[in-house]
C-alpha cells in the first residue's frame, strides 16, 4: 500500500486536533472551570485524551511518514477516530480498542523499521512504542487510568528520548554514556511494570529513572552547543533545555510520591512532565515536523518565544499553586496553559501562511526560500 498524499494526511492531524482542543477543554473542567458539556462530560478521560488520543496520534502519523507505508498510517486514524469518540460519549471499550489497535500499528511499524536498521535510537523508539500498548492494554483490562500512566508517560519520555539520541551520533558521546543511557531506560520500565504490584515502590522508581535520563540528556544532549547559535536553532535548543529541567522537576516531585493517585503533588508532578516537558519539545520541533508530514513552509520568527515563554510562566504559577495547596494559583496557571497552546497554534499557522506568501516572492527572484 502505498504512501499518503500530504492533503491525504491532513484529516488525521485533525483528528488529532480535535482530541487536543478537547483533551484541554477536559482539563479546564478539572479544574473547576465552566466548560462546554461535552468537555465537562470527559473530565475524567482528560489524560486519554491528551496522551494516547492527540499525542498517540501526531507521533504515530510522524512516525507513517518517516516509514512511507500506506498501512502504517492506520495508527493515527485510530487513535484520533478513538479520541473523538470518547469526546462524543461513544462506549468506552469502542475508544479502548481503538487505543490499543493504534498501538499494536506503531509497534509494526516500529518492527519494521528495525528490520531496514538495528540503531540504539530505533531499538529505543520501538521500546517506546511498546510502552504505548501497554498502556493501552492496561486501560483496557483495568478500565481506570492509574495502571496506564506510567506506560503512557515511558511512552511519551522515550519516543522524544530515542529521536534526542539519534542526534547523539554527531557528538564524541562515550561508550558508557550509551550504556548509562540504557540502564536508565531499564530503570524507567522496571518501576513502570513494579507499579502493576507496588504503586509507591514502582512510581518511586519509575521517578528516579526520568531524573536520571534529564540528567543524562542535560548532559550528552547537543541542545547545549547548540544553544550558542542564533536563530531556528538556538530556539529549539532553549526548548529542549528548558523541557530537560521541567524532567528534572517531575522526577524530584515523583521521588516525593507525586506521581500516586491522590497526592497533592500528582497535578504538578504530572505536568511538569506532559506540558513542561513533552510540549516543550512539541513547541521546539514543530518548525520541523509539521512541514515535513504536511509539506508546508513554517519560516522562523521571534515570535516562537511567546507561547514557549507564557507556558512556562503559566506552568510555574500551577505547580507552585499546586505544591503550597492554592487551587485557585493552580487553576489559574491551567488556564494560561491553555492560552499558551492557542498561542503555539495561532503563531504556528501565521508562520505558514507568511511562509505561502513569501514563496512566489522568491521564486519570482530566481530562488527558493530557505
Amino acid at each position: 500500500m502505498a504512501d499518503l498524499r500530504p492533503a491525504a494526511r491532513l484529516p488525521l492531524l485533525v483528528l488529532g486536533m480535535l482530541s487536543l482542543v478537547g483533551g484541554v477543554l477536559a482539563g479546564l473542567a478539572r479544574l473547576d472551570w465552566h466548560m462546554p458539556s461535552v468537555a465537562a462530560g470527559a473530565a475524567g478521560w482528560h489524560g486519554a485524551l491528551m496522551i494516547s488520543a492527540f499525542l498517540g496520534t501526531v507521533i504515530s502519523l510522524e512516525r507513517a511518514v518517516a516509514l512511507g507505508r500506506g498501512w502504517a498510517y492506520l495508527a493515527p486514524a485510530a487513535a484520533g477516530i478513538g479520541g473523538v469518540a470518547l469526546l462524543a460519549g461513544a462506549p468506552l471499550l469502542l475508544t479502548q480498542l481503538l487505543a490499543v489497535a493504534a498501538a499494536a500499528t506503531l509497534v509494526a511499524a516500529s518492527a519494521q523499521v528495525l528490520r531496514r536498521l538495528v540503531a540504539p535510537f530505533t531499538v529505543i523508539l520501538a521500546i517506546g512504542a511498546l510502552c504505548w500498548l501497554i498502556g493501552n492494554l492496561a486501560w483496557l483490562g483495568d478500565g481506570a487510568l492509574t495502571a496506564a500512566v506510567p506506560w503512557w508517560l515511558a511512552f511519551l519520555v522515550l519516543t522524544i528520548a530515542g529521536e534526542r539520541l539519534e542526534l547523539t551520533r554527531f557528538l564524541p558521546t562515550p561508550a558508557r554514556a550509551q550504556r548509562l543511557f540504557f540502564a536508565i531506560v531499564g530503570a524507567i520500565l522496571a518501576g513502570a511494570a513494579t507499579s502493576f504490584w507496588h504503586l509507591d515502590a514502582g512510581l518511586g522508581l519509575f521517578a528516579g529513572g526520568l531524573l536520571a535520563l534529564a540528567v543524562w540528556l542535560l548532559r550528552y544532549d547537543l541542545a547545549r552547543r547548540n544553544a550558542r547559535q542564533q536563530g531556528l536553532t538556538r530556539f529549539i535548543a532553549l526548548c529542549l533545555l528548558s523541557g530537560y529541567a521541567w524532567l528534572v522537576l517531575a522526577g524530584l516531585l515523583g521521588i516525593s510520591g507525586g506521581f500516586l493517585p491522590g497526592h497533592p503533588w500528582r497535578d504538578a508532578a504530572l505536568h511538569a512532565v506532559g506540558l513542561g516537558f513533552v510540549f516543550s519539545m512539541i513547541f521546539g520541533h514543530a518548525p520541523i515536523i509539521f512541514p515535513a508530514v504536511m509539506r508546508v513552509r513554517i519560516p522562523y520568527h521571534p515570535a516562537f518565544y511567546l507561547p514557549l515563554l507564557v507556558l512556562h510562566v503559566s506552568l510555574a504559577l500551577r505547580v507552585f499553586g499546586g505544591l503550597s495547596g492554592e487551587f485557585a494559583l493552580r487553576s489559574e496557571g491551567g488556564l494560561i496553559n491553555a492560552i499558551a497552546l492557542l498561542l503555539f497554534v495561532a503563531t504556528l499557522l501565521t508562520s505558514v501562511l507568511r511562509g505561502r506568501r513569501t514563496a512566489p516572492l522568491a521564486q519570482a527572484h530566481g530562488h527558493t526560500p530557505p
